[in-house]
């Protein structure tokens, strides 16, 4: 039955119980291609959701409107696990792994409803930019404790 979690699979919450941002996203019919899977870029743009979610948690769009400043996507990277297929609907975890002097590493799991299991699993490294001054800026004590008080831990 679509959209139901598979017999015997651990629920979907205790998949993704290390991650403080969860979103939940149905598969569109457009995000297969013509091998009737969810094409791979698709899955860049979950994890983009979630990530962006999780910005709006620490508050992240707020700095970014009085300062100028911002994350920008320097890398990242995607272990697809299994195909997901229309319908479905995924739920993508959002963490982060390691905070550095301008940049932070984030990592996403995006389990399959219909499926009960993780399907992909991605990793990046964000950069705070100075949009004006064209150039990475440290992260400000106020998100590494937005960030440390989100997930529970002190994240080095």
């Amino acid at each position: 039955m679509p959209n139901s979690e598979s017999p015997g699979a651990p629920p979907v919450p205790e998949l993704l119980k290390e991650f403080p941002v969860v979103v939940s996203l149905p598969v569109q019919w457009g995000d297969q291609d013509s091998f009737g899977h969810v094409n791979n870029t698709v899955y860049f743009r979950w994890c983009e959701t979630a990530r962006v979610a999780y910005f709006e948690r620490i508050g992240m769009s707020m700095f970014v409107a009085q300062d100028g400043k911002g994350p920008i996507l320097a890398a990242i990277r995607c272990d697809f696990r299994r195909p997901v297929t229309y319908p479905d609907t995924v739920h993508i975890g959002a963490r982060v792994t390691r905070v550095g002097n301008s940049s932070f590493q984030m990592e996403h799991k995006i389990v399959s409803r219909a499926e009960g299991i993780v399907v992909a699993e991605s990793d990046s490294t964000l950069v705070l930019r100075d949009y004006l001054a064209e150039r990475s800026t440290p992260l400000p004590a106020s998100i590494r404790k937005a960030i440390s008080e989100l997930e529970g831990r002190l994240v080095k």
